[in-house]
């Protein structure tokens, strides 16, 4: 039963098939019919209950052909949109010109495009669609003896406004970040981009949610193969709901059971301006102001937008700072534990003396010194992303200070331990993404334990197989490694060490497709001594 359980797991297409064919047959077309009165009683049965929904009558007799009924879910539109809509109607009294409305749909649409002031205008034929358009936040004109109906979009109601990302904080740079509205999203994105070469591809994904999914990316500028399997994954996922950026990234990452992420999320516009700028893919998704990034490579998890607002020589520090704070966050406690119950010649001996003086009264040997204490930051950490935010910060800094100098007085750790600790904690906050850091988090645990049953060779034994597990990883056919494995010496230009921007004529060549040229060959600096000849020049003429 086990195995079975797993290979389920592994397999989710496999996983509710009766399920999908069923609900594939629940919700098979049914046509529009062209009885008003039978189309709104269905309506009042679906979507009746609740007190939002509204019909609106613009005749008195309901059997007259072509009469109409206008059809909407109250916090779902613009209001004023939807006044502008309801005084078209009427000061052209639509339904008195019900005769042109009978004969086809193409009369319908143009005499709507002249008396409504709305933006998108489409003729939709089966019941399924009529519920759709109305929870989309469309309004829906339903005309008696018409089997077809008209959907408004006025979509609006209450949003939030564009803030800064409080995730993904800058010194230098746009202070802007998504919000949970789609079409917001989507306008950020074209203010940065503003080439029709810019594509977005819609899905709808969810049996109940019904989330609009969107497949952002530059054509000619990403590989066609990503876009493909990108799709490809994206049409796949078949389940009850997708209520964030996360039930999408699950469905549709490479190696699910790695601790690596293969994605990247992001909520600044700039980053995924500049992802697809490098031939990149972004999918966002309604509902949340997290799009994801693919395919990416274990190196961009240390970069942030910031670094190219900057001077390329202070981006590069920056980026190696990370690095640094990335090894350390992972491997100081484990290191720690092996030196001082392992291999103690390797401690220079007056700091040998110090600790050793420290650990005598402690009653703990170090591992579960590191463990105890690991495990007291991480639900500090926790109680203070949980709690108010008024209070979260000041409880997480002095529960961790009281608590920490306690355990010191007490000779229940050493002080050295919790400076060990308190490190790698702010050492992991450097960790620019949530998702990487998460890992290191996880596998620091897995290394502790082996520095302290088998010393520095515990450490190598799992380090080893975590190098070869990063070679192997993949993301949307990237290396996940690339360009040291495998090795691209001219996609090294901004890795670690960022170049200027005038060195970076090409994009990444195992992201991009054919279109790798950034700038052009020729562009450097210009120098005084240019700036000074133009000057000249000038006089002259």
């Amino acid at each position: 039963m086990l195995s079975d359980w797993i290979r389920d797991v592994l397999k989710p297409g496999n996983r509710h098939k009766q399920d999908t064919k069923k609900s594939k047959q629940q919700n098979s077309a049914d046509p529009i019919s062209p009885s008003l009165s039978h189309t709104l009683s269905l309506l009042q049965l679906k979507l009746g209950q609740g007190p939002d929904f509204v019909i609106r009558d613009f005749s008195e007799n309901p059997a007259q052909v072509g009469h109409i009924a206008l059809c909407y879910i109250e916090g779902l539109i613009d209001q004023n949109l939807l006044s502008d809509l309801m005084e078209g109607l009427i000061a052209e009294k639509f339904s008195e010109s019900s005769s042109n409305l009978g004969e086809n749909s193409t009369v319908s649409v143009s005499l709507l495009k002249k008396t409504i002031p709305a933006g998108n205008i489409q003729i939709i034929h089966s019941q399924n669609e009529v519920y759709q358009a109305i929870l989309s936040g469309n309004a829906v004109i339903v005309i008696n003896g018409n089997n077809y109906a008209l959907a408004v979009s006025i979509a609006g109601g209450v949003r939030r406004a564009i803030q800064e990302p409080s995730s993904q904080t800058v010194v230098r740079g746009p202070k802007e970040g998504f919000t949970e509205d789609i079409s917001t999203n989507i306008t950020l994105i074209r203010r940065k981009l503003r080439t029709p070469d810019l594509k977005f591809e819609s899905h709808v994904i969810g049996r109940y949610t019904q989330t609009k999914v969107m497949l952002a990316y530059i054509e000619n500028v990403a590989n066609p193969e990503v876009i493909q399997e990108m799709t490809k994954r994206l049409q796949s996922i078949d389940t009850d709901s997708i209520l964030e950026s996360g039930y999408i990234e699950e469905f549709i990452q490479d190696e699910p059971l790695s601790l690596f992420p293969t994605m990247l999320n992001s909520e600044r516009p700039d980053t995924v301006a500049g992802s697809l700028l490098d031939g990149q893919v972004a999918v966002l998704i309604d509902g949340t102001p997290f799009a994801l990034i693919a395919p990416v490579t274990f190196f961009n998890f240390f970069q942030t937008a910031e670094d190219y607002y900057q001077r390329y020589d202070i981006s590069t520090f920056l980026r190696a700072l990370r690095v640094v704070s990335f090894l350390v966050s992972l491997l100081l406690p484990s290191l720690f534990i092996a030196l001082t119950n392992f291999q103690q010649e390797m401690i220079p001996t007056t700091l040998l003396i110090t600790l050793m003086a420290q650990r005598e009264g402690t009653p703990f040997p170090a591992l579960l010194e590191a463990l105890m204490m690991e495990l007291m930051f991480e639900v500090i950490r926790e109680a203070g992303v949980r709690m108010p935010r008024v209070i979260g910060s000041a409880v997480s800094i002095v529960g961790a200070l009281v608590i920490g100098q306690a355990a010191v007085q007490a000779g229940l750790v050493s002080g050295a331990m919790v400076i060990v600790v308190a490190f790698t904690a702010i050492s992991n906050f450097v960790i620019p993404y949530f998702g990487m850091a998460s890992a290191v988090r996880l596998l620091r645990f897995a290394l502790m334990l082996l520095a302290g049953a088998l010393g520095l060779f515990g450490i190598l034994i799992g380090i080893i197989p975590l190098l070869v597990h990063l070679v192997s990883l993949k993301s949307f056919g990237v290396d996940y490694f690339v360009p040291y494995s495998p090795t691209f010496k001219s996609n090294m230009k901004d890795l670690i060490i960022r170049a200027p921007w005038w060195a970076m004529k090409t994009r990444p060549s195992e992201k991009s497709g054919h279109n790798e040229t950034r700038q052009a060959a020729h562009q450097y600096p210009a120098s005084s001594d240019d700036t000074e000849g133009d000057h000249k020049s000038d006089t002259q003429k």
